[in-house]
């Protein structure tokens, strides 16, 4: 008769560790756009229910997953590490030659970002000299709530998804941020219905001003770009051509299939 080994029973017997049990949800979801009920949860896992609430809502908490009318799926903090391997990169290459354009014609400084929560993250920054007189760096983040970059990104998420990112309050930045849910969902709606072009004047930092435009794929957002001025600059006569550029940088990333998913979603 063969003999398990102590540390074989022992195994066997283990209940699993939290590790292991937040694992087993994690690995429910089979891409990003996979969305369950608690009861799938429960079914897939096998384990109580009890436990699977109690484990989702911890996972939601640190943004591993999100919790909507319609189930919960993955967050954006699982999200991050795949663009952050793939897709940041090619975002930087297909935007870099439109940035240094848009720079040299406007004579401006040009950001590129993307929307890591309620922040927004900086990709690139063009602009020669002048870059330097703007405080932004690559590498750094701004709240996105307050920048032309992030608004323009915010508008094209769902309504419900904004609701979550902001369910602890709308801070300030400035005496010009908006501090208010209800304010913020208008002011999306706002860019949404002007084709996506989000302006903010002394939102962010008190003496600058931007405009913004998101970069679009299938799937949502993807990134934004927008340009620098002062706080009383006309950046209205230079929004045209950052909301053109922005979407030339998502045909040349994703063809013909970002500019179907843009109109549908319009229609």
């Amino acid at each position: 008769m063969t003999m398990a080994l102590p540390t074989e029973i022992e195994t066997a017997a283990r209940p699993p560790s939290m590790i292991e049990r937040m694992t087993k949800i994690l690995e429910c979801f089979e891409g990003a756009h996979t969305r369950l009920l608690l009861e799938e949860v429960c079914r897939r896992t096998g384990l109580p229910r009890s436990t699977s609430h109690r484990i989702l809502e911890q996972l939601v908490q640190l943004q591993w997953v999100e919790h909507t009318r319609s189930g919960y799926h993955l967050g954006r903090r699982v999200r991050s590490w795949g663009a952050r391997e793939s897709g940041h990169s090619a975002l930087r290459a297909a935007a870099a030659p439109r940035l240094h354009d848009l720079s040299v014609r406007t004579d401006l400084v040009v950001h590129l970002a993307v929307l890591d929560a309620t922040f927004v993250e900086y990709l690139d920054k063009v602009g020669g000299r002048r870059a330097a007189a703007v405080a932004s760096r690559v590498g750094g983040r701004a709240p996105a709530h307050c920048t032309a970059l992030g608004k323009a990104m915010l508008a094209w998420l769902p309504p419900e998804e904004i609701d979550a990112l902001y369910e602890d309050g709308v801070p300030a930045a400035t005496d010009g941020s908006i501090t208010d849910l209800a304010h913020l969902h208008r002011e999306l709606g706002r860019i949404r219905s002007t084709s996506g072009v989000a302006i903010e004047r002394g939102e962010c930092v008190e003496s600058i001003a931007c405009v913004g435009a998101a970069i679009r794929g299938p799937e949502g957002p993807v990134g934004a770009i927008s340009l620098v001025g002062r706080k009383v600059s006309p950046l209205e006569r230079v929004a045209p051509l950052v909301h053109d550029v922005a979407q030339r940088i998502a045909l040349d990333l994703f063809g013909a299939e970002s500019a179907r998913a843009q109109r549908a979603r319009r229609g």
